[in-house]
This record gives structure tokens, C-alpha cells and sequence, in this order.
């Protein structure tokens, strides 16, 4: 048998996504080198909103400000100013990011995930003391008195590393989260998304805002148009697992059934060309908290389940948890004390950062079985400016949006106040 190809480097990054090449990069900016792992060859895609919120920009601004200038001004990017809402009764509630929208660049982006990761990718493989192994696929682990022997696989090339550390970052499919770390699938806990591409979608945005449609037949899901330049748009839908178990719906059918019959989106569409098939997803959710690290690991984005439970947003959780995730392996690498507890402090990081937030989400995910209430707010909002204004500052401000789990907020609309007044 032939010998592998043996390196050696103090971590291990298990896939080259957002998160993964995020974790590169701050390692990078320690010190700290890594071998990174990445089962594709880039340019890949990535079944996703394509949506970089202002969460994702200003993590990319701390961590390189000349790449995500890059971002912004890249050819297939489409500025984001804000969202709009439209309810199961199908009016709509139009609420920018900003207050001054138009002015200076846009608090968020559209950008189709085949461009931002490779943008990433080959930024991450530019960084000092990383080792990057694209279109290697890690197939076994194994742990040893010094820390972890990974077999991989380039084609018919066989590659042994050794490392002290591994930071799984390969996302929601991920081995080694799934059978190394042990954590599950519980459909109540995870959601299933299509998504597919369209020319010539009426009514699109020129401001770039993203609109979520709460329809009936999705709650406590949503369908999703996001405009791209040249009259493009991510269209997609996701639905929790347990759901669509129960309901015994098929995702890819129901999306185009929507499409073409659903009162809101049928005309729309009716000249809508798709580009491309329709394409699946799974989307593990931080409605419930699993372990992100353990004895030589530490779990980072989808891989650790940290998707928005009820936005659906993974890029900023992915490049986030990276941040923090590289942090702490480039202490533990420097003090050679690599164990389960000193990998501890990740996990509170991750949570002081967004537990709160999860927090907020899991609770709007469960208020979002009531589609009454959907439509109370937006017809309120919509005939009080001020509510509306209230809403656009909970995009920037936790406590505010911490008031929608409140029912105080709710007696609030109902007696015509502003909320917290």
C-alpha cells in the first residue's frame, strides 16, 4: 500500500465555507498555523439565501476591511437597504436598516454564495502559515496521546495529518460533528430549504430589500426573494423538519405549487424564467443548544448547529463562531494545554455573543404559528409610523427586539401605543 502524504500543523480546519475560511484567517492574524480541509474545488455553490446581513459585513470588516470593500463593490453583489415583511393575510410591511436609506453604503448585501466563498476561500489560502487542501475530503479520524491523526483523500492521493486541534467548520452535513461529536438531527430542531434562481421575477426592489413571505402553508417557515442585479433573485422556501413530517409535504412541489398558484406570487412569476434546477438543503437550528467542543475540537457554524432559528441566517453565525473559535485554539496552542475544558470558554463566547439573540428567534419561531398575530402587527405597523420606525431599530438593537417576546408589546398595539411608551 502506498505511503500517505504526511503534514503537520498545531490545527485542523475541516472545510473551507464561510466559517472555516474565517477561522484560517484570524488563526492567521495569531500566528497560528493550520492545515485546511476543503472537500470541493472552488468556484462550488452553495445552496443558501445569499443574503450577507450587516452581522456578516461587520464581522468581515473587523477581520479584513480591504476584503469586504471587495465584497460590497463585487459585480454580482446587489446593496441590501432592508426587508419586507408580507403577512399570511398578504399585506406587506416595507422596513430599511437604515434611516438613511441610499446613503453610503448599504448596511447589508446580496451576493451569491458561488462568488463570497471562493472570495474567502483564496483570501483564507493567501494567509500566512495556512496550508490549504482543496477538493480533500477528510475520511477517518482518529485520537491520539498527542492529539488527532486525519486521514484524507486528493483524488488517489492519500494524506495523513497530524494536528493538536480540529476545528470542524464542514457545515450541516458534517461527519465528524455528527459521528465524532455526537450531535443529532432532531427534525424539531432542524428545517428543510429549496432554493432556485429566476430571470424576470415582477416587483423586485430596487433598494436591494430582501422580502420574507409568511404563507400560511409554511408558518412556522417562510418563502424568501432576494433581488440580485440584472433582474435575478434567490428564491427559495424552509419549512421545520418536523413539519414537513407531519404535514407530509413535499418541499420541491409545494415551492413550485406557491410559485405558480399562491394569490401574492402568481403573477410575479408568470414570466419567470428559472435558471437552473431546484436544489435542497438542510439547515440545523439553534432553537436548541448542543455542545460546541470537546476534548481536541471545537465545532464552528452549521457543523455546531447554530443556525438562526427563525431568520434561517448561518453566514454570520458561521463567520462569528469562527472569530471566536480561532481565538481560543490560538490560546491553547500557545500554552500547549489542549483539553475539553480549556475549550470551555468557546462555547461562552459563542452564547454571550448570541444567546440572546437564538433566544429572541426561538420564541418569534414559535410566535410565528399564529398567523393572527402576523397580521395584527403589520396592519398596526402600517398605519403607525412610529411602530414601523420601531421595528426597523430592533435590526440594531437586541433589547428591542427582546420586547417581541413580551406580551406588554402586544397590549401595546392593542391600546395604540408605541410600544414601550
Amino acid at each position: 500500500m502506498d505511503t500517505p502524504t504526511s503534514l503537520q500543523a498545531p490545527v485542523c480546519i475541516l472545510g473551507g465555507g464561510p466559517g472555516g475560511s474565517t477561522v484560517a484567517m484570524q488563526l492567521a492574524r495569531h500566528g497560528v498555523q493550520a492545515v485546511l480541509l476543503e472537500k470541493a474545488t472552488f468556484p462550488r455553490d452553495k445552496v443558501c439565501g445569499d443574503a450577507l446581513s450587516g452581522k456578516v459585513m461587520r464581522t468581515l470588516e473587523r477581520l479584513d476591511p480591504a476584503l469586504a470593500a471587495m465584497v460590497k463593490r463585487d459585480g454580482q453583489a446587489m446593496p441590501s437597504w432592508g426587508v419586507t415583511f408580507v403577512a399570511p393575510s398578504g399585506r406587506s410591511l416595507r422596513v430599511p436598516f437604515s434611516r438613511e436609506t441610499g446613503v453610503g453604503d448599504a448596511p447589508g448585501v446580496i451576493l451569491p454564495r458561488l462568488r463570497f466563498d471562493e472570495l474567502l476561500f483564496r483570501h483564507a489560502g493567501m494567509a500566512p502559515g495556512i496550508t490549504v487542501l482543496e477538493g480533500t475530503t477528510a475520511k477517518t479520524f482518529e485520537r491520539t496521546p498527542q492529539g488527532w491523526r486525519v486521514e484524507a483523500q486528493r483524488g488517489e492521493e492519500r494524506i495523513a495529518i497530524t494536528s493538536r486541534l480540529i476545528i470542524d467548520a464542514s457545515g450541516a452535513n458534517s461527519s465528524f460533528a455528527r459521528h465524532v461529536a455526537g450531535l443529532p438531527m432532531e427534525p424539531r430542531h432542524h428545517a428543510a430549504g429549496v432554493r432556485a434562481y429566476y430571470r424576470g421575477v415582477q416587483g423586485l426592489d430596487p433598494k436591494g430589500f430582501i422580502e420574507l413571505h409568511f404563507l400560511p402553508e409554511l408558518l412556522p417557515g417562510y418563502l424568501w426573494i432576494f433581488p440580485l442585479p440584472e433582474g435575478r433573485a434567490n428564491v427559495g422556501l424552509g419549512l421545520r423538519s418536523d413539519m414537513v413530517r407531519q404535514r407530509k409535504v413535499d418541499v420541491k412541489a409545494l415551492f413550485h405549487d406557491l410559485l405558480a398558484t399562491h394569490p401574492t406570487l402568481k403573477e410575479r412569476f408568470s414570466a419567470a424564467v428559472a435558471e437552473g434546477p431546484v436544489q435542497g438543503m438542510g439547515l440545523p437550528l439553534a432553537s436548541k443548544r448542543y455542545p460546541l467542543s470537546g476534548d481536541g475540537y471545537l465545532l464552528v457554524g452549521d457543523a455546531g448547529h447554530l443556525i438562526d432559528p427563525f431568520t434561517g441566517e448561518g453566514i454570520s453565525h458561521a463567520m462569528i463562531s469562527g472569530v471566536h473559535a480561532a481565538d481560543v485554539a490560538a490560546d491553547m496552542v500557545k500554552r500547549d494545554v489542549v483539553t475539553a475544558g480549556e475549550a470551555k470558554p468557546y462555547e461562552a463566547r459563542v452564547w454571550r455573543r448570541l444567546g440572546q439573540e437564538v433566544a429572541i428567534s426561538t420564541r418569534l419561531q414559535q410566535l410565528s404559528f399564529k398567523p393572527w398575530l402576523f397580521n395584527f402587527v403589520v396592519d398596526r405597523a402600517n398605519r403607525n409610523p412610529a411602530l414601523a420606525d420601531t421595528i426597523s431599530s430592533m435590526f440594531t438593537d437586541l433589547d428591542l427586539r427582546a420586547r417581541l417576546k413580551k406580551p406588554g408589546f402586544y397590549l401595546d398595539l392593542v391600546l395604540g401605543r408605541r410600544p414601550g411608551q
